[in-house]
C-alpha cells in the first residue's frame, strides 16, 4: 500500500509521540469557563484540527474524532471490538476479491436535508484522489482503487480526473475495481477518508469547511477556532447508534495539566489527553473514574537492513538477541506508568484472536532472557559496529525510555556501552535521514492503525517497497503469503494465512516488537458510560449526564 508514510505514519507517528506524554499536544485555552451539563450536554478536552474538516484531508487524532461524530461510512467498527459492520451499506459483494458492488440503505440524509447517494462516495473519492486537490489523507487509502495513478501520478500532471475503478450504478449502487486482490478490503471502509460528501461541498468549498455538513450522529452547532466546537444531535440521522446525551461541547486545550485541573474542578467532563503528571494519580484522584486500555497502536524499534553489518544471515541473530535482552514489562511500568503494554506480537490486541492477534506467536523472541540475549548476539558476531545506536526525534517525548531501554540491554550484556541513545533534532530531520536511507543502526518507529485489520499491521510495513518499510525488509515468502492472504475467500483464512507470514518475523526480526500504547481516560462524577473504541478515542455517543 504505497505511501502509507506520508498520509498515516507521519501524522501517527506524530500522534503517537505527543500521546506518550499528552502534554505536546494538549493544552489550557478556555480553562477559566465552567462546564456545562445543562440538557445532557457533555463536556470534552479537544485540540485543534490541523486541516479543514474534509474526510480525505484529515488525518490527526482531534480532527478525526469530529469526523467520526458527524460522518458515518459504509461501515463502522465496533467500539468494543473493532468488528466491521454494515452503517450506511446494505451490502459490499464480490465474487473475485478484487471488484466490489456496493449498495447503500434507502432514505440516509445528509443534516443539510440532501439524500446520500452513490455519488456523494464516488465523488468524495475522486475528489480526495485527484492530485491538484492536494488531499493529505488519500494515499494509501485509494492507492488500491483502479486509476488512481491516472489522477494522482507520482510525477507530471494528472491524465484524467476521475478514477476509472468508480462507476456509479444508479442512486444506491456503485462499483469498485482494485489493481489486485484484496480480501479483506470492505473492512477498510469504516475510516474517515471514504467518508461521503454532500453536493453542498462541491457547489461551495469554503462555506461547507466554515461548518461542515455531514451523515453522522451528531451536527455542528459552532465552531471558534482555538478554543472549541459544539456538536448537537442529528434528529435526522439514520444510523442506529443515536447520541445518549444532548451534545458534546469540545473545548480545545494547549496544557494538559489546565485540562486535568478543570477535569478535577468540575469544569470539564472528559479528558482523554491526560498527562504522564496526571496518570501517576489519576485512579486515586478520580476514585476510579479511569480507563487505561491498549489502543491499535504498536512501538518498535527497526534496523536499516540497507546496512551491510545488518542484513547478514547471521545479524538476525543479533537482532533477536537484542529483543530478548529489553526487559519490556519493567520499561512499561517504571517509565510509562503501565499506560503501556509489553507487545507479544507485531499487530494490536484490539484486534482480538480472531482479527489476527497473538499473545504467543512473538514467543521466546520477545520475553526477556538476558542469557540467551548474550548468547545470541556472540553467536552473530557481536553488533555492528561494535555499539547499537537507538535513534530517536529529539522533539518528542523519547529519551527517557530508550535510555531504559538501552540500560536494559547493557545489563543484560554486561557492557555499560553496549547501547545508547541518538536524539536526531526534529521530527521531520528524524524522517528525512530514514526516508534517505541514512540510519547506521536501530531507531525507533510506530504504527497506529487505520482500520482494525491485521493486514493494516504487516503489509504496510514489511512487504517488499511497501511505502511505510523503513527498515526495507524483503522476504520473497512473507510477500507471497500476504499476496495468497489478500486473495482467501474468507476473513478466516486470510488472518490465517498474515499470521504465516508474520510468524517469518520472528525469526528474521526486522523490527523488534516493543509494547502496544494504551489509551487513556478521565472523567467527572458528572458523567457514566465513558469507554474508548479501539482507537483510543472516546466513544462520545454512549456517554451519558448524570441526573
Amino acid at each position: 500500500m504505497r505511501g502509507a508514510t506520508q498520509a498515516k505514519f507521519a501524522a501517527g507517528a506524530i500522534a503517537i509521540a505527543l500521546a506518550a506524554t499528552a502534554c505536546s499536544s494538549s493544552g489550557s485555552s478556555s480553562s477559566s469557563s465552567s462546564g456545562s451539563n445543562a440538557n445532557g450536554v457533555v463536556t470534552a478536552w479537544w485540540g485543534d484540527p490541523q486541516n479543514p474538516l474534509i474526510p480525505t484531508d484529515t488525518n490527526e487524532v482531534n480532527g478525526g474524532a469530529v469526523l467520526n461524530m458527524i460522518f458515518t461510512g459504509l461501515q463502522t467498527y465496533d467500539p468494543k471490538t473493532g468488528k466491521a459492520t454494515l452503517a450506511n451499506a446494505a451490502s459490499i459483494t464480490t465474487n473475485d476479491q478484487q471488484n466490489f458492488t456496493i449498495t447503500l440503505k434507502p432514505g440516509w440524509k445528509f443534516s443539510d436535508g440532501t439524500t446520500v447517494t452513490a455519488s456523494s462516495y464516488v465523488d468524495a473519492w475522486n475528489y480526495g484522489a485527484y492530485l491538484p486537490n492536494a488531499q493529505n489523507n488519500t494515499d494509501p487509502f485509494f492507492t488500491s482503487i483502479q486509476g488512481y495513478s491516472a489522477v494522482h501520478p507520482a510525477s507530471g500532471s494528472p491524465t484524467a480526473k476521475t478514477m476509472s475503478g468508480l462507476k456509479v450504478v444508479n442512486t444506491n449502487t456503485f462499483t469498485v475495481a482494485l489493481t489486485q486482490k484484496f480480501s479483506l478490503w470492505p473492512d477498510t471502509l469504516g475510516y474517515s477518508a471514504f467518508y461521503p460528501l454532500p453536493q453542498s461541498f462541491f457547489a461551495n468549498p469554503k462555506a461547507w469547511e466554515a461548518k461542515p455538513v455531514g451523515n453522522g450522529p451528531y451536527v455542528i452547532n459552532s465552531w471558534t477556532k482555538g478554543q472549541g466546537m459544539q456538536l448537537r444531535p442529528n434528529t435526522s440521522y439514520s444510523g442506529t447508534i443515536k447520541p445518549q446525551n444532548g451534545g458534546i461541547n469540545l473545548k480545545v486545550y494547549t496544557d494538559a495539566n489546565a485540562a486535568y485541573a478543570d477535569l478535577q474542578a468540575g469544569n470539564l467532563d472528559v479528558d482523554n489527553g491526560l498527562s504522564n503528571t496526571a496518570l501517576k494519580t489519576v485512579q486515586s484522584d478520580l476514585n476510579g473514574r479511569y480507563l487505561n486500555q491498549p489502543a491499535g497502536i504498536i512501538q518498535t524499534i527497526s534496523f536499516p537492513l540497507y546496512q551491510s553489518g545488518w542484513s547478514s544471515a547471521n545479524a538476525k541473530l543479533v537482532r533477536q538477541g537484542i529483543s530478548m535482552a529489553i526487559d519490556r514489562a519493567t520499561v512499561t511500568k517504571v517509565i510509562f506508568n503501565s499506560t503501556r503494554t509489553p507487545a507479544t506480537d507485531w499487530t494490536s490486541p484490539v484486534l482480538g484472536t480472531a482479527g489476527g492477534y497473538s499473545s504467543t506467536l512473538c514467543g521466546d523472541a520477545c520475553t526477556y532472557n538476558p542469557t540467551k540475549a548474550k548468547q545470541l548476539i556472540q553467536q552473530g558476531g557481536g553488533i555492528p559496529g561494535g555499539q547499537l545506536t537507538i535513534s530517536y526525534n529529539a522533539d518528542g517525548p523519547h529519551k527517557e525510555w530508550v535510555d531504559a531501554v538501552c540500560n536494559s540491554i547493557n545489563n543484560a550484556l554486561g557492557n555499560t556501552s553496549s547501547c545508547v541513545g541518538r536524539p536526531v533534532g526534529t521530527f521531520a530531520d528524524f524522517r528525512n535521514q530514514i526516508q534517505n536511507k541514512q540510519m547506521t543502526s536501530a531507531f525507533r518507529s510506530g504504527w497506529q492503525m487505520d482500520y482494525p485489520l491485521i493486514q493494516d499491521f504487516l503489509q504496510p510495513l514489511y512487504y517488499t517497497n511497501a511505502a511505510s518499510n523503513d527498515s526495507h525488509y524483503s522476504n520473497p515468502q512473507f510477500d507471497s503469503l500476504v499476496n495468497q492472504a489478500n486473495a482467501a475467500s474468507d476473513k478466516a483464512t486470510a488472518v490465517s494465512d498474515f499470521q504465516s507470514a508474520e510468524k517469518l518475523l520472528v525469526t528474521d526480526m526486522p523490527a523488534i516488537p516493543l509494547w502496544y500504547q494504551n489509551g487513556t481516560v478521565g472523567w467527572s462524577s458528572k458523567v457514566s458510560n465513558v469507554m474508548l473504541d479501539p482507537f483510543s478515542v472516546p466513544v462520545y455517543t454512549s456517554i451519558t449526564v448524570n441526573k
